[in-house]
């Protein structure tokens, strides 16, 4: 089974240069973009089989990298 990638770049092809100034210019999004790409990574884990949890926790990350990528992406609208 293919797991499809979610972190920002793929996401968000067009925004690679937004994202990248964002990152280097502002610590809420820096900070927000690290807790995404770390739910993200702790998603894929266990979608790959190589970490365990329950339906719960699995549906709980992934509504909370919803929230963030929701947040992330009208932050980069505004950029």
């Amino acid at each position: 089974m293919s797991i499809e990638a979610h972190d920002l770049h793929h996401e968000f092809p067009d925004m690679t240069d937004q994202i990248r100034n964002l990152k280097m210019n502002d610590r809420h999004f820096a900070r927000l973009f690290d807790e995404y790409h770390d739910i993200d990574h702790t998603v894929r884990r266990i979608e790959e089989q190589k970490e365990a949890a329950s339906d719960e926790r699995l549906e709980g990350l992934k509504m909370r990298r919803l929230q963030l990528k929701d947040e992330l992406y009208s932050m980069l609208k505004k950029q």
